[in-house]
């Protein structure tokens, strides 16, 4: 052990030597991995160890596809057998909901590239997998890429690439402290210090407390998961095949093939957390007492499943604890405040992500940024709020329990709600409001009458009806949306026009003026498209997703400049929007000032009603509109103030789920939809912001080599899609004459239009106007054109009116 490494990794589990190997593999062969006992000692030895390539979020699907191709070079590059047996997989339905769900992934993971699945009927899956019952069963979906590794025998595969590539591996060494200096981190060890400029916390189920070194409280928790492998199946001995990974969905089980028995996993209901502040240190290859009567009713439904369970007895089993995120994906990144801290915690199927859980990092340490978009696993997904313990628990225990039940894309989920609340919102819940969640906050989607209470769906839910009066509402009239769940971000200070120049690619607002505002990463992918306000006054605003505040606090961080401050406001600032062609009317009976002649995109600080406000003309929804920041204290009163004024204007309160429809109608791209930091500019039409005569902005460099290239091989477009009760909702194939060209990025109905909308990434070939496509919806095919951007009012004459 020497006393300096570039990067000393803690933790010899599945990810820990992942991310070591990667290090080594990229070049940073300065770095070392410390294991308190010796490697898999913790969740990795005991862990089922299957492995397939299919995920609900696609981003992390293609990077468990990376992992399994992964596999087969680490065992040849190392020389440790891994146990690779790829059987193929079986994923089944058993109600007529999870069928159409299937059939809806199928087409998925056909737009994100994952060719080798196919739909099954069960007289196939039966045929697959003999031992399988197909009774109550409706279908299935098989892929050619699952199966499982020998665990102990991919960790010392990593860990041996990894050495032969520089790297060390240090055993029998507990981490004692973790010290930030101004170079790095010292690591106190049981066998001396040791300085670095990286620390990774992969500790697995002692996350938590390496994590607490650092003064750092990951929203982590174990919970026990349990497994049988059963004695010699007599009709397994017949078979000259291994029988296929399967997953019961209805059943809460997975099972595959163990020597000539079954292992039976089971994800139950009654799940049971296990040292939520982190497992003793002594532990390592210890389990806890087996207790089948907690997971009675999931084991009989797996027996019934696999009959020939029935005639044998149990081999082993298996009750050991994992750690969860509240979400289940991992805690992958830079975390917030701790340069050179990095996590690599809650990585749930370790041997099926954690290759690519070590790519991305290792990347985004050497290169400053990963090349996959990893936001749905990255650590900063989550604020302090998430380090209530009481959150965590509730999180964890309804990820762990709904493994396997079927969640619906308008469902709201309980656990950890509600958290941070709008000050107005109990006035709102009384006015009828149903609520959301972005982040933290308690966010609205749309007012029904009492006692309402939407269906979950995969189709056109009961609240349609209700949302397209709140269309209606907005094009005709004014409708009032809460909009505390935005960031916002203020910059001040001598430096802060300088810095807002090189953040951005955009030219900056005039004073009184506000401006869309596209911020690119160093290698011109997208980072941003927020809103910049100019105060004139020495202040501006940046405003964007709330979800996104500490991803984007953190950009912003990282590339500080001299003499500016920026500061998130997003516990002080809340308000509301006013959006319609009324709405002029009623923000001018509120103030004598000039807030009615704000120019489109204007912005200024006015007195509304008893109130100092900051607004700005503009609006998401392609009417006239105003957005209208108060403080915190003021919003009750801000909301009855308007609610008051617009009362013969026949004002509408409205939730987020109209302005989604509305702002399809107008080709507006949102966040995580048709803009990600995968895409570039010149793919989402964001290019039309840049201003390209300007010198200095991050990203610049790689933005000019996109514009004067050739092109980008796919490009954003608005489709009219034949629809019928189901809209497009995102990553649904399209087609052109049988060929796939392309996925849908969001969609929905526009119901001032009365047509089902969606946006797209198709091939550059594809996205000419009338191009005559198609588009896969709830697993049905359906007909879709390429149309002209804005089908509502495409000169944009409403709101600038």
């Amino acid at each position: 052990m020497k006393s300096h490494y570039r990067v000393v990794v803690i933790g010899g589990g599945v990810v820990g030597t992942s991310v070591l190997y990667h290090l080594a593999k990229m070049g940073w062969s300065d770095v070392c991995l410390i294991e308190r006992s010796v490697l898999t000692a913790g969740s990795s030895w005991h862990a089922a160890g299957g492995i397939h390539a299919l995920n609900a979020d696609p981003n992390i699907a293609n990077l468990q596809a990376y992992t399994i191709d992964l596999l087969s070079e680490i065992e040849k590059e190392s020389g440790q057998n891994i146990g690779l047996h790829m059987t193929g997989g079986l994923t089944m339905a058993g109600t007529p909901d999870r069928w159409e769900w299937l059939q809806s992934a199928y087409r998925t993971f056909q737009s994100i590239g994952i060719e080798d699945c196919r739909l099954v009927s069960v007289e196939e899956a039966v045929e697959l997998n003999p031992i399988m019952s197909g009774e109550g069963l409706l279908g299935g979906m098989w892929a050619d890429r699952e199966g499982y590794v020998d665990t102990t025998g991919v960790v010392h595969a990593y860990a041996g690439a990894a050495k032969k590539n520089g790297a060390e591996v240090i055993e029998h060494n507990r981490v004692l402290e973790l010290n930030q200096t101004l170079e790095g981190w010292e690591v106190v060890t049981e066998k001396g210090t040791i300085s670095c400029e990286h620390v990774v916390n992969a500790a697995g189920l002692w996350a938590k407390q390496v994590g607490r070194m650092a003064g750092i409280e990951l929203p982590v928790s174990p919970l026990n998961h349990h497994y049988l492998i059963s004695d010699t199946i007599p009709a397994l001995e017949e078979l000259d095949f291994e029988v296929p990974m399967t997953v019961d969905l209805e059943g809460f089980t997975y099972m595959r093939q163990d020597q000539k028995g079954l292992l039976l996993g089971i994800y139950e209901v009654d799940h049971q957390h296990w040292m939520m502040d982190g497992a003793p240190w002594e532990y390592g290859f210890e389990l806890q007492q087996e207790d089948p009567d907690r997971i009675e009713k999931e084991l009989i439904m797996g027996f019934e499943r696999y009959p020939a369970l029935q005639d044998v007895g149990v081999k082993t089993w298996v009750n050991g604890a994992f750690t969860f995120s509240p979400d289940g994906n991992p805690l992958v990144g830079p975390v917030p405040g701790k340069r050179g801290y990095w996590s690599a915690c809650a990585v749930m199927a370790g041997f099926l992500q954690g290759g690519g859980v070590g790519k991305s990092l290792a990347e985004w340490m050497i290169n400053g940024e990963p090349e996959a978009d990893v936001y749905g696993m990255d650590v900063a997904r989550y604020g302090v709020w998430a380090e209530n313990k009481q959150y965590i628990k509730e999180t964890t225990g309804q990820f762990y329990t709904r493994r396997f039940v079927m969640t619906y894309p308008n469902e709201q989920l309980p656990a950890g709600r509600p958290l941070k609340m709008a000050p107005a919102y109990s006035d709102m819940t009384e006015a009828g409001c149903k609520w959301g969640q972005s982040w933290d906050m308690e966010v609205p989607l749309y007012f029904a009458e009492k006692g309402f209470e939407e269906t979950p769906s995969l189709k056109r839910s009961n609240a349609f009806d209700i949302v397209a009066k709140e269309c209606k509402a907005v094009r005709e009239g004014v409708g009032l949306l809460d909009i505390s769940g935005f960031s916002r971000f203020e910059v001040s200070g001598a430096g802060a026009e300088e810095w807002l120049n090189t953040i951005f690619a955009t030219k900056l607002p005039k004073a009184g003026r506000s401006r869309l505002a596209v911020a690119l990463g160093e290698d011109g992918r997208l980072k941003g498209d927020l809103t910049l306000f100019n105060w004139g006054d020495g202040t501006w605003w940046i405003m964007g997703s709330y979800y996104l505040r500490a991803w984007h606090m953190r950009w912003f961080d990282d590339h500080m400049g001299a003499n500016v401050q920026v500061r998130d406001l997003g516990d002080e600032m809340c308000g509301f929007s006013l959006s319609g062609p009324k709405s002029r009317a009623v923000i001018e009976k509120l103030t004598d000032g000039a807030v009615g002649d704000l120019p489109f995109m204007g912005c200024g600080s006015f007195d509304i009603g008893l109130l100092r406000c900051k607004v700005g003309r503009l609006s998401v929804t392609g009417e006239l509109g105003y957005e209208i920041n108060c403080r915190m204290g003021d919003h009750i009163a801000l909301r009855k103030a308007l609610l008051a004024a617009g009362a013969d204007e026949g004002i509408v309160e409205i939730g987020f789920n109209a302005m989604l429809s509305l702002r399809l109608e107008k080709s507006y791209g949102i966040w995580s939809a048709e803009f990600t930091q995968g895409y570039t500019p010149g793919m989402t039409a964001m290019d039309r912001w840049i201003d390209f005569d300007k010198e200095g902005f991050v990203g610049r460099d790689a933005a000019l080599a996109e514009r004067d290239g050739n092109g980008p091989a796919q490009v954003q477009v608005t489709l009219e899609v034949d629809a019928d009760d189901a809209d497009a909702s995102g990553y649904e194939p399209v087609w052109d004459n049988g060929k796939k060209v392309g996925f849908v990025t969001s969609g929905g109905f526009g119901h001032t239009l009365g047509k089902s909308y969606a946006m797209a990434l198709v091939d550059a070939g594809s996205a000419s106007e009338g191009s005559a496509l198609s588009v896969h919806i709830v697993g049905k095919e359906r007909a879709a054109k390429v149309i002209a951007p804005s089908p509502y009012d495409p000169a944009g004459k409403a709101m600038r009116a």
